[in-house]
């Protein structure tokens, strides 16, 4: 065999599944923030309440919360692989769904099935990277991928936001569900056969026992804490942008997904730079700096009375919110090595509990409180956060519990 061989294998090894991987992330979240320019439109549409319709966020975030614990081992069990096809599979069929009803009601349904489908493919992905990837090239790795994800949040809201009104609401539903359904081929026949363990019975008792042995690990709290503050003060104010755009009288779905599309052009930012970032931060002050940005950026978002402000401040939010978040995922992928799905699992079912309350409370806060007060209660607890886990992460450092 030529010198070389083997590392040009693996290399082309792991540029393939980044990319199929990159798909499945991109179908999943093109689906996910798709819904928030239309909160207005379907409002008007469907006879109901702007803050009840903002809720359908919520309807897709927490079923991909609650599945978090089930699919975690059944991924380990079947093979991480399997599990994400097949979730995208489901989530092109509940999209489907959703493109031909009228009923606000069975719409609620649909989402929640989209959502808690869509939760097998992200974190699965993660831990599927975990186990693929070394750790000293993850962090960068996770990186690439998160441009995918971040494209399909960046598609999504833009996409829907500008074509809404040349197709309505249910064409892009059905667009949603056309980019699932390739997310899923892609899934089907592009993984390499044979190259996961042979599926097993899942063994739900074993499953209950490594997720206690995964939260006695006090780096693991830490994390699964961090993400669910980060996620009520971050993405709680992401539906309820689209009916305050409206209330100012600046436009409706074009400018509002031009401005939710500012977070994702954050996160690019975040993807373009991460290894420059990490040599000259580092953990700590990646931690710190991305607290500090998201604060900043809350802030200006409270001032903004344009969208186009609206649209700068997320940018800055989506490059603060990713040093953040990118820098738990990573350490959360080395809590429990021999389980990574598992501890993924648990990550984010933390994360989008966050991002299901967080959607209530910065309703319930924005009519109470108003626009300004309420981004400023969440600037300040963003940046504690990072301040605080910062501290924490280098305390906990530590052996992994599996």
């Amino acid at each position: 065999m030529k010198r070389g061989t083997v590392p040009l294998k693996a290399a082309f090894s792991t540029t393939r599944l980044i990319v199929i991987l990159a798909g499945a992330g991109f179908a999943s979240t093109f689906a996910g923030r798709s819904i928030e320019p239309l909160v207005g439109v379907l409002a008007r549409d469907l006879l109901s309440d702007p803050h009840t319709v903002a809720l359908l966020s919520t309807a897709f975030a927490l079923p991909y919360a609650l599945i978090q614990p089930i699919l975690g081992p059944v991924g380990d069990a079947l093979g991480k692989e399997r599990v994400i096809a097949i979730c995208l599979g489901l989530l092109a069929l509940a999209l489907a769904g959703c493109a031909v009803t009228g009923d606000i009601t069975v719409l609620f349904v649909l989402r929640m099935l989209a959502g808690g489908s869509a939760g097998g493919v992200v974190p699965l992905a993660l831990a599927l990277m975990g186990d693929r990837i070394p750790l000293a090239r993850r962090q960068v790795a996770i990186g690439r991928f998160l441009v995918a994800v971040i494209l399909g949040q960046l598609s999504g809201s833009t996409f829907a936001g500008l074509i809404e009104a040349r197709v309505g609401w249910q064409g892009v539903f059905g667009i949603t569900a056309l980019v699932a359904a390739l997310g899923c081929g892609a899934a089907l026949f592009g993984f390499e056969r044979g190259a996961g363990a042979a599926p097993r019975r899942p063994d739900f008792r074993t499953a209950l026992a490594r997720y206690r042995a995964i939260l006695g690990n006090p780096r693991a709290r830490v994390l699964f804490v961090a993400v669910f503050v980060e996620a009520i003060a971050v993405f709680g104010i992401f539906p309820h942008l689209a009916p305050l755009i409206e209330a100012r009288g600046e436009g409706g779905p074009r400018e509002a997904g031009l401005a939710l599309a500012g977070f994702a052009a954050g996160g690019l930012l975040y993807s373009a730079f991460v290894g420059l970032l990490l040599r000259f931060l580092g953990l700590s002050r990646m931690l710190v700096w991305g607290g500090a940005i998201c604060a900043g950026a809350l802030l200006a978002l409270g001032l903004a009375g344009r969208w186009e402000f609206d649209c700068a401040a997320l940018v800055a939010l989506g490059l603060g919110f990713y040093m953040l978040h990118n820098t738990f995922q990573v350490q959360v992928t080395e809590v429990a090595p021999t389980a990574r799905a598992s501890a993924v699992a648990l990550h984010a079912f933390s994360f989008f509990c966050g991002q299901a309350l967080g959607v209530a409370i910065l309703g319930g806060a924005l009519q109470s409180l108003g626009q300004f007060p309420s981004l400023a209660l969440c600037a300040m607890v963003i940046a504690g956060l990072g301040l605080v886990t910062a501290r924490l992460l280098m305390r906990t450092a530590g052996r992994p519990v599996v």
